[in-house]
């Protein structure tokens, strides 16, 4: 049985705040299912998901003084941030709907991203170097900075709605308006009415949880979309100036207009069609396999400007 050596991480303050990113991130992993039977979410993992996330921010803050340069040179700067922006993200929404549904969903998603960019990845793409002439721009950090947390939105908000698919066997979801928080039922009998439009009468109510969750992942897949609009037309503007080319159609930047396109879909049948639970949910989990292809199935072919290569490079 082959042990991993945890010698070359406790020698570099960056690999060893990985590392305890991950094991915050491991103990929360237990607590986060175990208080799935509750109705809020448990303070103990709230806890331990920030102060990875804190760990995760000091590992970036010290690689960028180190290097001199935004920390996004190899695979494993890269999915640091990743997991980071995942890290906060799941916090900010925990704050919009305190349920335990929200850290057992992305405490996984974090620990495998960190455990990845730890255990899996090589030691030759641990450590800093040096840019390329081409990413000496100062578009280098919004540019990155956006797309990576746009990543962490739409998969954070993708895996709501595979949360949304497993839940919809058990709760059902009838409200007919969740785009701005707020729904109402169809209910000609009700005693209590705020509306009437024709012979409908419409009671506003509170949601079950199928419901909230089908709502806020469609606030984050939002939240993501625009992020990934700003971060297409940033990286257009930057390859223009580095390259004198507006589009390449570089692999990655191919499989990110696809991401975008199927997102849109996803905005579009909500916003006209009034799809919501199961439809809306299958079109974000069809998102969340291309945005993984788009990370890391391009860098780990080490193909295309925008990989940072492993398997093939």
């Amino acid at each position: 049985m082959t042990l991993i050596d945890f010698r070359p991480l406790m020698g570099d303050p960056v690999l060893m705040l990985g590392l305890v990113s991950f094991f915050f991130l491991l103990v929360a992993l237990p607590l986060a299912f175990w208080s799935l039977g509750s109705e809020k979410s448990s303070s103990s993992v709230t806890v331990l998901f920030a102060t990875a996330n804190l760990a995760l921010a000091a590992q970036l803050l010290i690689r960028w003084w180190e290097s001199g340069h935004f920390p996004i040179s190899n695979l494993y700067e890269s999915i640091c941030f990743l997991t980071w922006s995942l890290t906060l993200s799941s916090l900010l929404v925990e704050r919009s709907w305190p349920s335990p549904l929200v850290a057992a969903i992305s405490t996984p998603a974090a620990l495998l991203s960190i455990s990845f960019a730890s255990f899996v990845l090589p030691d030759a793409l641990k450590q800093s170097s040096p840019l390329v002439p081409a990413l000496r721009s100062s578009w280098l950090v919004m540019h990155v900075s956006v797309i990576m947390c746009s990543y962490a939105a739409l998969i954070l908000g993708s895996l709501l709605s595979i949360g949304v698919l497993i839940a919809y066997k058990t709760e059902k979801l009838t409200l007919t308006s969740s785009s701005i928080g707020s729904g109402f039922r169809n209910n000609i009998l009700a005693n209590n009415i705020s509306g009437k439009i024709g012979s409908m009468l419409l009671t506003p109510v509170s949601m079950n949880n199928v419901e909230k969750l089908d709502n806020l992942s469609y606030r984050t897949i939002t939240f993501g979309f625009l992020l990934l609009t700003v971060g297409l037309i940033s990286g257009a503007v930057w390859a223009n100036e580095a390259w004198g080319s507006w589009w390449s159609w570089d692999p990655k930047e191919t499989w990110a207009l696809i991401c975008w396109l199927v997102y849109a879909a996803y905005l579009h049948t909500r916003l006209s069609r009034g799809w919501q639970g199961r439809k809306s949910a299958v079109i974000a989990v069809i998102g969340f396999f291309l945005i993984i292809i788009c990370y890391l199935g391009v860098n780990l072919l080490g193909i295309g400007l925008h990989s940072y290569g492993w398997f093939f490079s």
